[in-house]
């Protein structure tokens, strides 16, 4: 929710100038301290605060009250930042003020007395705002005691569903799961078991449990069948009651408590094999209340539960467990023909624009019934279905709203308050666009509404946060990493609709282009769309107000940044102007800057303003003062090259970058024992090393000294450089590009030493003995290896357990391989294999390994890609 988030993004404000190391102001400690329990009380009350609007048009009023308190408090302590660093600046820098100052000789005068005015102006201006909060926080007390005087214990049935009062819905592309599930139901294990049937709100979870509730070898199996929705809402006795009212047809309401309940329900499954569907659960607590009233008879019963929550599944048990997945083009071909058409064929005139709306739909059954369900009932003209093509998200949302927005509207109102603003955010991505998770986390971080957890960091929190939001299946996991870690996700559409709603009645942020109901000047978050003109940036600027904290611009056009003195995230690489490279570097409150410059331009002295700036990437190169940075995490320099990053300056050791965890794009690193005091929690280095500096031939030893570095990777075409690299033990991803005639076994016998190392990739090189041997104990956690034309080997031997971990198998160009290693085909973990360009009897080699032991399993071991031969 956007009040939720603007209180932890004040409260992250106020965190950060209380703990920067030079703070840009300084404030008065009685205000500090009524302003820290003002908001301690607000976030407390929101976390546990039920919006009586929630499913309105309109956003909730105290929530918005609360969010304009909270903005309103930024702005002054955020504005009085910009007066003061730029009153700092005022000498020998004149030209920084741009008529801030006008009379030089008087400028020691101008600047004391401005700066007492500021002083006193921040206090008042900061005292007023404050008063204003603590009126809201009265009235959200009145509003907590209220609905604590209402809380009695839920009596709520209608979310209580009889098998007989069910809709039908049609099931198709799922066979294969029904059989499983069939399985599983009728065989097996004889203790009593649960089964969790998983996936996204509208993915067909009630439907496969309703089919299998209703199937012929399900109703003959068992002795007693119930169904009931547990619903968020959920009351246990209610629940209790309903399913012994199925089971037994005892209506009575007359029983004391769930405790006589659930014992009457106990002695009547008591020596009968049963089914218990319990629909749509969102807390794994309503089992535990009820588990024990469920009989375990050594009889074969079985528990269906569906959820959209993969983690409450996982509580649930460790055993089978169904996930639903997209429908494939076929079964979602199938599915819209039958709800449109039944058994009748479908009109060949009207086949290709069907198939584009089933394309739109991206394989959620929900969106695919709705849209079938209007068209069945429409007019079978190519002009009406070319109509819903092109409005087909607009259509599905507003339709049938009790039936489709409202299954996916649940899922965002049961998150938590801290994950809310993480899942509205999603909405500022393009649609069907592969989100970087890295690039997502970090400006999670920037914007500032991640909540903060003792002992753990904003990258940590914003992890956890990803994993959560994958679990409740609101976001997708489209591409994983070598080691796991997931390196994009993607929203599905009508997901994505539905987060952008809610943004927008909230006013969370707001996308040019769109219907803006309550004025754009009122916005503080502004996404600019792909397809936007600059002419239409150019009208919105004209009418914007400089209170926004966020540009984000997906196209080649920026907005000009004159008066933006407040922004804090601007996300503009594929484009800049000069007016871009002018103005940027005067925004002091910046945190993430993502910007692409004209070759040659260098930043400015004056970044060193930037007080709290987290993320800097970059195409140009930076200046010394660059080091003065102590809040950066993440520097990266991007096309058109790798930069130069300069040497920190000597005789000051206070200049570092203590916080420093990513650097990236840097040519010919300077790394020695004085860089390394300077970065001490460096975890990503990418570096290259083109020059050889007679000086600088030793540096890499000292990577050994960075003992957090995790990922590693160097491009080196000078074997001097090689010769004296040494690498820390906390390495888990190295990727190292060496020159065509470096020696490749020495350093492979340092990599193999690493013990947490799991990612290897390795170009270049040659085996000068021609001979790679792997023996036991090296490698102990590799998961993922890469070769690519590393010359000249041709004999690979293995030695007793080694590669334990090994999943993917990738080489490249390497033709001189002659055949694999038997040993290959005895990893336990071993997925893949991949060959590009690879030696024909390397190929027969594999495959003959693959067959042994398919012989020996009774399946292939791992799955083999070959390209550019034909075996």
């Amino acid at each position: 929710m956007a009040a939720y988030a603007a209180i932890v993004s004040l409260m992250n404000t106020i965190n950060q100038i209380e703990h920067h190391p030079s703070p840009p102001i300084s404030i008065h400690k009685q205000q500090l301290e009524s302003l820290t329990q003002i908001l301690t009380f607000l976030q407390e009350f929101l976390e546990s605060y039920k919006s009586p609007v929630a499913d309105g048009d309109e956003a909730d009023p105290l929530e918005m009250r609360i969010a304009d308190a909270a903005h309103a408090v930024e702005d002054v302590i955020e504005s009085h930042i910009v007066n003061v660093i730029k009153l700092g600046r005022s000498s020998p820098n004149e030209e920084f003020l741009q008529g801030y100052v006008v009379d030089a000789a008087h400028a020691a005068e101008e600047v004391n007395s401005r700066e007492e005015v500021s002083c006193i102006d921040f206090y008042q201006d900061l005292q007023k705002v404050i008063e204003e909060m603590n009126v809201i926080k009265k009235e959200a007390m009145e509003t907590s005691a209220e609905a604590q005087q209402r809380k009695v214990s839920s009596t709520h049935a209608g979310s209580l569903t009889s098998s007989s009062n069910v809709k039908e819905s049609k099931m198709v592309g799922f066979d294969d799961v029904q059989l499983q599930l069939l399985d599983w139901l009728t065989g097996g294990n004889r203790n009593r078991q649960i089964i969790p049937i998983t996936g996204m709100g509208g993915i067909g979870k009630t439907t496969l449990a309703r089919h299998i509730f209703e199937h012929a070898l399900v109703k003959e199996y068992f002795d007693i069948r119930a169904w009931t929705t547990i619903s968020q809402t959920y009351n246990v006795r209610e629940t209790l009651r309903e399913i012994l009212y199925q089971v037994s047809g005892d209506s009575r309401d007359d029983f004391s408590d769930e405790n006589e309940l659930g014992e009457k329900l106990h002695k009547y499954l008591w020596g009968r094999r049963y089914i218990i569907i319990l629909d749509d659960m969102w807390s794994v607590e309503v089992w535990y209340k009820m588990r024990f009233f469920f009989p375990d008879y050594n009889d074969g019963s079985r528990v269906i539960v569906t959820t959209r929550l993969s983690n409450l599944a996982a509580e649930l048990t460790n055993s089978n467990n169904i996930g639903m997945r997209f429908l494939d083009d076929v079964s979602s071909w199938n599915l819209f023909s039958k709800t449109v058409f039944g058994d009748e064929g479908f009109p060949l005139q009207l086949e290709e624009i069907g198939k584009k709306i089933v394309e739109k739909c991206k394989g959620l059954p929900l969106s695919i019934a709705v849209i079938g369900g209007l068209l069945a009932k429409s007019e079978l003209t190519l002009e009406y279905w070319e109509h819903i093509e092109e409005n087909l998200s607009s259509i599905v949302n507003s339709e049938n709203d009790e039936y489709c927005l409202r299954v996916l509207k649940l899922s965002y109102y049961h998150l938590p308050a801290y994950l809310k603003p993480c899942f509205l955010y999603m909405g500022v991505f393009e649609e069907d666009e592969e989100i970087r998770v890295a690039e997502l986390m970090r400006l999670w971080v920037s914007e500032g509404f991640l909540k903060p957890i003792i002992n753990k960091s904003s990258k940590t929190i914003a992890k956890e946060y990803l994993k959560e939001l994958v679990d409740r299946n609101l976001i997708l996991v489209h591409k994983l990493g070598a080691v796991g870690n997931i390196k994009h996700c993607k929203m599905h559409d009508l997901v994505r609709d539905l987060s952008f709603q809610e943004a927008e009645k909230q006013r969370f942020y707001y996308v040019l282009g769109q219907h803006c109901p309550r004025g754009i000047n009122s916005q503080r978050r502004i996404v600019i769309p792909r397809s936007t003109s600059a002419m239409t940036v150019k009208d919105a600027m004209e009418t914007m107000s400089s209170r926004a904290r966020s540009f984000i611009c997906h196209g080649n056009t920026v907005p000009e940044l004159l008066d933006f003195r407040f922004l804090r995230t601007l996300s503009a690489y594929e484009y800049s102007r000069g007016y871009l490279e002018e103005n940027v570097f005067q925004l002091v409150n910046l945190r993430y800057l993502w910007a692409r410059f004209r070759e040659g331009f260098q930043i400015p002295s004056s970044i060193s303003l930037l007080w709290n700036l987290h993320t800097l990437i970059v195409s140009c190169w930076a200046p010394v003062e660059i080091w003065k940075m102590h809040q950066l995490k993440h520097v990266e320099f991007k096309y058109p090259g790798l930069m130069y990053l300069p040497d920190p300056p000597s005789g000051d050791s206070d200049v570092m970058m203590e916080n420093l965890e990513t650097l990236k794009g840097v040519i010919d690193f300077n790394l020695n024992e004085e860089m390394v005091k300077r970065i001490p929690n460096i975890k990503k280095l990418s570096i290259r090393y083109e020059d050889k500096v007679m000086e600088r031939v030793k540096c890499l030893s000292y990577l050994q000294c960075l003992s957090k570095l995790e990922s590693l990777t160097c491009n080196i075409e000078c074997d001097e450089y090689l010769q004296s690299i040494s690498f820390p033990h906390s390495l888990k991803k190295l990727s190292l590009q060496c020159g065509k005639l470096f020696h490749l076994e020495e350093i492979l016998e340092k990599i193999g030493s690493l013990p947490l190392l799991e990612k290897l990739q390795l170009f270049g090189g040659q085996f000068a003995t021609g001979r790679w041997e792997i023996v036991e104990g090296q490698f102990p956690s590799l998961k993922y290896l890469i070769l690519e034309q590393c010359r000249d080997m041709e004999c690979w031997r293995l030695e007793g357990s080694c590669l334990p971990r090994l999943e993917q198998l990738e080489l490249w160009y390497m033709e001189s391989l002659e055949e694999f290693p038997s040993e290959i085909g005895e990893i336990p973990t071993l997925k893949s294999i991949r060959l590009l360009n690879c030696s024909e009897s390397a190929v027969v080699s594999l495959k003959k390994i693959v067959e042994e032991q398919e012989e020996l399993q009774g399946d292939p071991p791992f799955h083999v890609l070959v390209e550019s031969f034909n075996v």
